[in-house]
Formats: structure tokens, sequence, C-alpha cells
């Protein structure tokens, strides 16, 4: 782990195995963080901040492009990492990552001649301005399934404003993210950045709770999100959450098309077996397209290629662990089992073969005419779609709404002004029309209702997360001296 610019093992010594999903077989270990060792990171973050502080603005700008450049020149490397710990495929997700993680400090670097104030118009007499100052020690918690992405997100935005940062990667994949911590130390002073690794329990949550903390950033499931909203709310300390999502994708019969199949398929993220808070995993299909679509997305998603994630014929790879592959394998045994569900494609993974070997799932489509059962009310977070019809666009809305989650959302229609009135609709904080890419830096990012609080992508994001407003009012009208 890195503590105060050193490689230092757990205190107790403990380590975590991590895995190769997609082979079952160990590819490293880690020390096993605690309670102690949070002690320590937060020790080096605070000894850190007053310095990193007081650092013009611009040159820490100039830090995190010089570290951009460096992660740049390591772009495969880090991709290959990214794909061997957390099964996703390399060439449709983890080279896509890797580059993303250096464009993040890229951006953010750019954007450190923002972190200005503004003066208020309060006569001759007053001078008032305000101030964007770093709030202090930030604790980040960052999940598996992008932990690179994520983690940089944390990072980079945090550091430009001025904080120094405690990061506690997730124990299933936690080696991109040291490798992005080796390349921060090489351009940061010592204890700027902090990266833990360990379970939620014995290391996320004292870092959560430490009383030194004076920010937290945490990406991951809404249960563990409101446990640190909890742990946060004892100190009043300010908290950004990017939680759990069902995304609804919403096809208008005008939009029975094959790039509607296709951007359906890049919304659900199969590519990343599904394992995405913003996978569109409840489709809403016109009733009167709904049987031709189907049969159409079913033939796309069976060609798909499910295997080995460092294969560069991959398009599928493996589920990040057992327990996770057992919980998506329960869900589709239970859509199997209802009797108003209708498999259209995939269902269990075998047990035999060469998909046998990892974790690996396949893509699985049920059509059903209830928005009210498990499968279309739950978080999967792994390949699993459920195709409902509607004929009524207030139904449709209706039934996109009746969520406690509200991430993103994706509206498929040639009739431009329909699309705008059911995205402004939708209760998501990020609506798609007619494409089902991925987020864009630049843009404020981040959910609403369970799904979140605060923003983050975007100038806006690292001014609220990351700063705090310090007004100074002066007084100019002095009586003259005596």
């Amino acid at each position: 782990m890195l503590i105060g610019g050193e490689w230092r093992d757990a205190t107790s010594g403990q380590t975590i195995v991590v895995e190769n999903p997609g082979r079952r077989e160990p590819i490293g270990e880690v020390p096993r963080g605690g309670a102690a060792d949070v002690d320590l990171a937060v020790a080096a973050a605070g000894a850190a901040f007053p310095a990193w502080a007081r650092v013009p603005a611009r040159d820490r700008g100039r830090a995190c492009l010089a570290i951009a450049a460096a992660l740049e020149a390591r772009e495969e490397e880090l991709a290959r990492l990214i794909a061997s710990e957390t099964g996703n495929a390399l060439r449709t997700q983890a080279r896509g990552e890797a580059r993303w993680v250096a464009d993040v400090f890229r951006y953010f670097g750019g954007l450190a001649g923002e972190l200005k104030g503004k003066t208020v118009p309060l006569g001759e007499a007053m001078l008032s301005y305000t101030r964007r100052e770093p709030i202090g020690i930030v604790g980040a918690i960052v999940p598996w399934n992008a932990p690179a992405q994520l983690a940089s997100l944390k990072i980079a935005p945090a550091i430009c404003a001025g904080n120094t940062l405690v990061l506690k990667a997730a124990e299933d994949a936690p080696l991109a993210v040291l490798m992005i911590a080796e390349i921060c130390q090489a351009h940061l002073p010592p204890g700027v950045v902090n990266v833990l690794t360990g379970y939620g329990a014995e290391c996320g949550g004292p870092l959560s709770a430490h009383p030194r903390i004076r920010k937290l950033s945490f990406t991951g499931s809404t249960a563990v999100g409101k446990a640190i909203m909890r742990a946060a709310a004892d100190r009043v300390v300010p908290v950004s959450l990017e939680l759990g999502g069902k995304s609804p994708s919403i096809v208008f019969p005008d939009a029975d098309e094959d790039w509607v199949v296709e951007g359906i398929i890049a919304a659900m993220r199969f590519t990343r077996q599904s394992q995405s808070c913003t996978a569109g995993s409840r489709l809403f299909l016109h009733a009167d397209i709904f049987e031709p679509f189907l049969d159409r997305l079913a033939a796309k998603v069976k060609a798909l290629r499910i295997g080995d994630p460092l294969d560069e014929a991959t398009d599928i790879g493996s589920i990040i662990n057992e327990r996770q592959f057992t919980k998506v394998c329960g869900y589709i045994e239970e859509g199997l089992g209802r009797p108003d569900a209708r498999l259209v494609t995939g269902g269990l993974p075998p047990r035999e073969g060469p998909l046998a070997t990892g974790y690996f799932a396949i893509p699985t489509i049920f059509a059903d005419a209830s928005n009210d059962w498990r499968l279309a009310r739950e978080e999967i977070f792994g390949p699993v779609l459920v195709a409902i019809p509607w004929r009524d666009e207030a139904e449709a809305i209706r039934m996109a709404n009746e969520s406690h989650y509200g991430l993103a959302a994706y509206v498929w229609s040639r009739d431009i002004g329909q699309a705008l009135r059911t995205a402004h609709a939708v209760e998501a904080g990020w609506v798609q029309v007619n494409q089902g890419g991925g987020q864009v830096l630049g843009q404020s990012y981040g959910g609403v209702k369970e799904s979140g609080i605060g923003r983050e992508m975007s100038l806006e994001g690292m001014l609220d997360s990351f700063t705090e407003t310090k007004t100074v009012n002066v007084n100019l009208a002095l009586p003259p001296p005596r």
C-alpha cells in the first residue's frame, strides 16, 4: 500500500489474494489493510496537506498533466492489468478504461486555473470576494467494476483542488489502482495520494468513520452508500455518492431499426458483463414492435463472443468473482422458474467446456408483461435484461419511474420532440437520447433518488465536491489616520 510516499505491508502482516476471474487463478497478493493502516495513511495525508494546499493551482494542474503523460505511456500495461483482475475484455473494455484514466488527469489538470472565486459589488466602500479553498483530507472508496476509471475520478479532481487523499481500492481489483498510485507518486510530494487495500468492513469502515477525514467520496452499492452517509452524519462531513441503478430504456415504435438494437446492447453494457450501474437493464418496448425487435436483439446478442478477457477476439469477459457469479445465476434461475417470464435468449452458463473455466455468464433476455417482479426491480449487476411491452407513453414513463433508483435512462425515437418530452419526464440524473454510450468528461454526472448525491466528471463536480467557498469582506472606508 502507498502511505506517505512509501510502499508498506499491512500492519497486521495479512494479505489478500487477487484472482483472475476469467481463469479462476491467483495473479497476486495485496496487503489486508485495517484501522491501524487507515490511521497511518490519514496522518500522512494530514502532514502533506498544508504545503500542498499552498501550491499554486496551476502548478498542481501541471502535476496532473505530467501524470497524464506518464499514464498514457503505460496505457497498454494498465489495460492488461485491468483485464486480468476485473475480467473485463481487453479489446472492448479495458483499453478504453486505460485511455480514460490518462484523459481524466489531463482534463482536470487543464481546469486548475478555474479554481477561482468572484467579487460581489457591495459599493465603493466594501470589497467582497470569495475564494475556492480545498476541504482537507479526502477519504475515497472505489468498487471493482471499473476500478482505474473510478479511482482517477476521485484522485485527479481532489488533488487538483488542493486536497490530499486516502483512497481504498476494491479488494477484488486493486492492482490497476496501485499502478496509478505508483505513477502519481513519481510526480507528487509524499502523502498527497495514499492508497490502501483491504476489505470494506476492516478498512473502508474505519476510513469513512475517521475523525480527521473532511470529505467522503464513494462509488458503489446503495446499501454501502447509506452506511457511509450515516458515518458522515455523525461528524457533518460532506459526501459524494455515486450508487446503484436499474436504468430504463424506452423504445418508441418509430425506432424499430437495427441501429437502435445496437444501441440497446451498448446501453445494457453487455460487453462489460453488464457490471455497470448505468446498465439499461429494463427495456420498455412498444407493443407494436415487441416481438420483431426482440428477435433481432437476441440474434445480435448471441453473436457476441464470450471468453478469456485477454484474448483479442473476446467481446465479453467474465464476472468479477464467484460470489457475484452465483448471485447472477440465482436471478437467472428465478426468471426461468417464473411462469409469466419467457426466455428470449441466454440462460444458465454451461457446466463443462471452455466457459466453465472462469466466471462466465451468458447474456440473458427475459420477456415479461410485468414491471413488478424482482428481476425488473433489483440491480442484478450482471447480463440479465428484462423486456416489458407498453402502449401508452404515460404508462411507459410511469413504469420507468417506478424505482427507488434514478441514475441513467435511455430514450429511442426519431421524433425528437417526443424523445425530449420523455427524457424530461424520466427521473434520472443522466438521460441519453438515441445513443447508449458511456459518460463524457465535462458533463456533470450523478444520480437522483437512491442512486446518489453530488456530481462528478466536470468542473462543477470538482468545485462542488472538493472545494469550500470562503467569503471575505474588506472595509475600504477606514477613517483617516490620527
